[in-house]
């Protein structure tokens, strides 16, 4: 397994490389710069490379999806994904030392399985279990691995060494998209899960291009300051403000 993490995070940096070689994002004058964004230049160019991605193919994908389904039928697609998602989150509270937390999760799938129509509807929520949301990099926060430098990773977006490490292991780990036998099945619930995700945030991300900030600055400020909050409080976030590259992955 180890191999084959190390594998997925050269074909990312690699990818992040030939993005730099493009060239670096100026730094815009007056922009505040962080101590923990050490490699700001690259990473601003990895972003302007998501965000043309975002607008040119992601947002019109989005904006169709949601003009041929009904509002019931993306509710049901992301309850679906999210009562997936509660499976792995079980295991990561049980890492973490919170079995409390991990028998709610558990009690969750349950629930919502059976009788939410195979997750489709959520019940779970309304009846009190709260929705808990753990990844690979918020469990090695956890167990006291530092974040490092803050950095842009293609297509996903918002990260930092330590959490680069563990989205390549919530991959590697992922059912849906790296384990299951039907490769026609696998890629297309993998299309369906990124455009579900990228919907979720689909008009605050209208906000935030349409307010008079430094983008790149209020993503990484945010994402940091999220991070942090998660793995010191263990609070799940679901109104976070980063509203493009939410990694459907964790």
């Amino acid at each position: 397994m180890m191999l084959s993490v190390l594998c997925k995070l050269k074909k990312v940096f690699l990818l992040g490389l030939i993005v730099s070689m493009v060239g670096c994002a100026s730094i815009p004058a007056g922009a505040e710069r962080s101590p923990q964004d050490p490699w700001e230049p690259f990473n601003r160019s990895v972003f302007e490379f998501n965000e043309g991605l975002d607008a040119y193919v992601l947002k019109p994908v989005v904006a169709g999806y949601r003009f041929v389904l009904p509002e019931f039928v993306r509710d049901g697609i992301y309850n679906f994904f999210s009562n997936y998602s509660d499976i792995y989150t079980a295991l990561y509270n049980l890492l973490q030392g919170k079995p409390g937390d991990a028998f709610n999760d558990l009690v969750r799938v349950f629930v919502n399985t059976t009788m939410g129509l195979g997750g489709l509807i959520d019940l779970a929520t309304p009846g009190g279990l709260e929705k808990h949301k753990e990844d690979w990099g918020q469990t090695l926060g956890v167990w006291g691995v530092p974040s490092g430098p803050y950095v842009v990773l293609p297509f996903f977006g918002p990260s930092n060494v330590r959490d680069t490490f563990g989205t390549a292991a919530d991959l590697e780990s992922d059912y849906l998209f790296r384990l299951l036998p039907n490769v026609a099945l696998r890629n297309s619930l993998t299309g369906l899960r990124v455009v579900n995700a990228r919907n979720t945030y689909y008009e605050a991300g209208d906000l935030l291009d349409g307010a008079a900030i430094d983008k790149y600055s209020f993503v990484r400020d945010a994402y940091i300051q999220r991070r942090a909050y998660q793995i010191n409080e263990g609070r799940d976030d679901e109104d976070s403000p980063i509203p493009v590259y939410e990694n459907p992955y964790q």
